[in-house]
């Protein structure tokens, strides 16, 4: 954890005091009831599941797609906080399958649903295949749990959120503000309360761990420099979740509060101080050629060869935001959060509108991404979508 704050430049988790000041509350909470995590493999999803585990649940139940990460979390827990008298199992199942259903009507209720599944990363809007998979994981399966929430008459569903929802200029932001959408409307009928995030440092697929498989593979470091983002701990992650869906009124939207501790950081900043923890000093390259060709002579002389370019690629915003400029806040009931008292509106009609088009361009198994950003236009109009031709998969 020192490593991680070290790197990100700070010295103390945001949360701390909120965490501590809420602590038998939530243990509380917790240790009287039961938990259905979605996602629970993914890097948020396993930094929630350690939360509520080392409370001693009644029941929590960890659900993913990926077997692998699965074991890991199993393992991670067992080595960190053993057991616990309540019921732990994981599921590698689709959260959209008949399976996952079957699951929740034997092993259910639950009291609290988590939802941590997402596509999160903007080069998911490359081609228009995985945008439809982004639609179905973000929106449709969101509200096909929600449903499964209300059925089984659970407490609390707690969704993820982004701070790219907040006037989003990419369709994996555009996604997220349709999902939040949802939620609002939902909400008349079940608890549900949210959190936008800043970028997970070191979580799975983030350019922070990209840094980390570069060093282990001997590569050079490539990275925008005009890219400003918010870097939140995995502890941090786990923790904003937890204190959303236990302490968290209907309709809001927690976020990490901003101040001179959570401070804009561009990712070629982070990379030198990266380099710098591991002893290496960064060697400013020209072009991704020369950074290539320079590797092995530049490592035994203790400097890194690093790529720094300005971003031109799809969806990128310069800086990222949390709230928009109209949103109702509340900064005073925590420590290091602040809420978004929620108040969108949203008729069933207008949503049944968006899953009627996505299901129309789908059967047509002809679909583009101009089409289905029409669909997102019809729900946002105020959607300006950042198109440059240019993506990630192009960059080293």
């Amino acid at each position: 954890m020192d490593k991680v704050l070290k790197i990100i430049g700070r010295e103390n988790l945001l949360f701390e005091k909120d965490v501590k000041y809420f602590s038998e509350v939530l243990s509380e909470k917790v240790s009287h009831s039961s938990f259905l995590v979605i996602g629970a493999a993914g890097s948020i999803g396993q930094s929630v599941s350690k939360e509520i585990f080392k409370r001693s649940p009644k029941k929590i139940h960890c659900v993913d797609l990926s077997e692998n990460n699965l074991v890991e979390l199993v393992r991670d827990i067992r080595s960190s906080l053993g057991y616990i008298d309540g019921d732990f199992k994981t599921f590698a199942l689709d959260a959209g399958s008949d399976e996952f259903e079957d699951m929740v009507n034997r092993n259910g209720p639950y009291d609290y649903v988590l939802n941590l599944s997402a596509l999160k990363h903007v080069r998911s809007e490359e081609d228009q295949f995985t945008l439809m998979r982004m639609i179905k994981v973000n929106i449709l399966n969101t509200e096909k749990n929600i449903k499964s929430a209300i059925a089984m008459n659970s407490k609390k569903y707690f969704c993820v959120s982004t701070d790219k929802a907040a006037n989003p200029v990419n369709m994996m932001g555009a996604s997220k503000r349709v999902m939040e959408l949802f939620l609002s409307y939902y909400s008349q009928k079940i608890n549900i309360s949210t959190a936008r995030f800043a970028n997970v440092a070191f979580s799975d697929g983030s350019l922070l761990a990209g840094f980390e498989d570069r060093i282990k593979k001997i590569q050079p470091i490539s990275a925008p420099n005009d890219v400003r983002r918010y870097f939140l701990t995995s502890q941090e992650s786990g923790e904003l979740c937890l204190l959303s869906s236990l302490l968290g009124e209907t309709n809001d939207i927690f976020f990490p509060k901003l101040d001179d501790s959570l401070h804009l950081v561009t990712f070629s900043e982070i990379a030198n101080k990266f380099l710098n923890y591991y002893g290496y000093t960064p060697y400013i390259c020209s072009s991704e050629e020369e950074a290539r060709s320079e590797i092995y002579q530049l490592v035994k002389l203790k400097k890194w060869p690093c790529y720094f370019s300005a971003s031109n690629t799809t969806g990128e915003k310069d800086f990222e935001e949390f709230v928009e400029e109209d949103d109702i806040l509340d900064m005073e009931s925590f420590s290091g959060i602040g809420i978004i008292k929620s108040n969108l509106e949203i008729s069933k009609k207008n949503l049944d509108m968006f899953k009627d088009s996505v299901s129309e361009i789908s059967k047509s198994r002809n679909y583009s991404k101009a089409s289905i950003l029409q669909i997102f236009q019809k729900m946002l109009p105020s959607f300006e979508h950042n198109e440059k031709g240019i993506y990630l998969d192009s960059k080293m």
